[in-house]
């Protein structure tokens, strides 16, 4: 017989390693074939704090954990779908630069979110949205989701947990807003909430987990929905689809608006342009803008691009220095913004 096996010293062929690709060629990889797993990751470690914080309340339930695309907790299935950018630094960092910021990528943060859908996991493990004082205080779980909300950033009817006022969108979120804040050792939720009338519910939720605590949950599925190695979509397919969910929704800018903070006339054509000065404080006023109203970034990041073609296409200059011109633009982008949570278009995150 001929030996047709390889000589020892040549390898067999690997893979292109995706770590240490451009964005543009990363972009090419399904999400199949990342090979990603939440072992040995800070993921885990996350997880690892959950779940010593229901055990510390003296639950029984322990949601099962997957990679997928996005979060979220399936209906009926006692566990958390994790973005797969949080089990690798250089996919946390693709995702900060199409989506200009990472949701979950600093401990807290994710912390925040996994309690989150901690609630959304106990609600389905033990049923509890059939419990008629649980749809009176937050409603009926069968409500369709709406595409989008108009928050109401001074309502005390709700917990305050998650950004953009997230308890407002839904019943099933309220609920899943009121666990988080429940379950979270550093939320002082009876000091928090007193005289608010989401005290009651944070109160029921607590009397709630209490009757559960010690019984073992009744939907016991390990199933999971769109696990990552099922996923045959690109990133650059993926980071399409998500950029225009989150993309901009805004009513266009009237040319007085920007004329008030800037001009085309004569006297002021030896200024700085409008459009390069939006240019140069675009990540600032981005970031301040959005910690300010509780918005995407990359939403309000659209809305500048908006601006600045705008104040091309109009010959906009500067009328003051800089850094009046500066604090005026955040003040307008900040109301604007605003007006836009108002309008009832802000899109809910799922």
């Amino acid at each position: 017989m001929v030996d047709t096996a390889p000589p020892p010293d040549l390898e067999p062929l690997k893979a292109a390693d995706w770590t240490t690709v451009s964005d543009e060629k990363l972009l090419e990889v399904r999400m199949c074939d990342l090979g990603l797993t939440i072992a040995g990751t800070e993921i885990e470690l996350r997880i690892a704090q959950l779940n010593a914080e229901l055990e510390a309340h003296g639950l029984m339930f322990r949601p099962t954990y997957w990679l997928s695309d996005e979060w979220f907790t399936p209906d009926g299935v006692p566990g958390i779908a994790i973005p797969f950018y949080l089990a690798h630094p250089r996919l946390a960092k693709l995702e900060l630069a199409q989506m200009l910021e990472v949701e979950g990528g600093d401990p807290e943060s994710c912390l925040r979110i996994l309690r989150h859908e901690a609630g959304h996991a106990i609600d389905n493990a033990y049923q509890l949205q059939r419990r008629p004082t649980r749809r009176r205080l937050f409603g009926d779980p069968k409500t369709e989701y709406p595409e989008y909300y108009t928050p109401k950033p001074y309502s005390k009817s709700f917990v305050q947990h998650l950004d953009h006022w997230y308890a407002q969108s839904h019943p099933d979120e309220d609920f899943a807003e009121t666990f988080a804040v429940w379950i979270d050792p550093h939320a002082m939720w009876a000091t928090r909430y007193a005289g608010w009338p989401a005290q009651r519910k944070v109160e029921y939720m607590d009397r709630l987990m209490r009757e559960i605590a010690r019984t073992r949950p009744r939907v016991t599925s390990k199933r999971q929905v769109d696990p990552l190695p099922r996923l045959k979509k690109t990133l650059g397919e993926h980071y399409r689809a998500k950029r225009e969910h989150y993309g901009l929704d805004h009513p266009d800018f009237y040319e007085s608006d920007l004329r008030n903070l800037f001009s085309d006339a004569p006297q002021y054509a030896r200024n700085l342009s409008a459009a390069r000065f939006v240019r140069r404080i675009r990540k600032e006023v981005r970031s301040t803008v959005a910690s300010f109203t509780d918005s995407y970034q990359y939403t309000i990041d659209q809305l500048l691009v908006k601006i600045i073609e705008r104040c091309r296409e109009l010959n906009l200059r500067l009328t003051d220095t800089e850094d009046a011109t500066k604090i005026d633009f955040m003040v307008f982008l900040t109301v604007q913004t605003m007006n836009y949570l108002h309008s009832g278009r802000h899109r809910v995150a799922l």
